[in-house]
């Protein structure tokens, strides 16, 4: 989520600190495919 939707920003207060979050929590959401993946990894397998 930093890399991609969250880095690079300038936050004006807390609740834009906070909005910005969830923007980016729900992107994360719609797209399922990216937490699989990380699953998927071979250094996921290790623990």
């Amino acid at each position: 989520m930093r890399d991609n939707w969250l880095s690079n920003r300038i936050y004006r207060s807390y609740d834009d600190i906070v909005e910005h979050c969830c923007y980016a929590w729900n992107k994360l959401a719609d797209q399922p495919w990216r937490i699989m993946t990380i699953g998927l990894r071979q250094w996921a397998h290790g623990f």
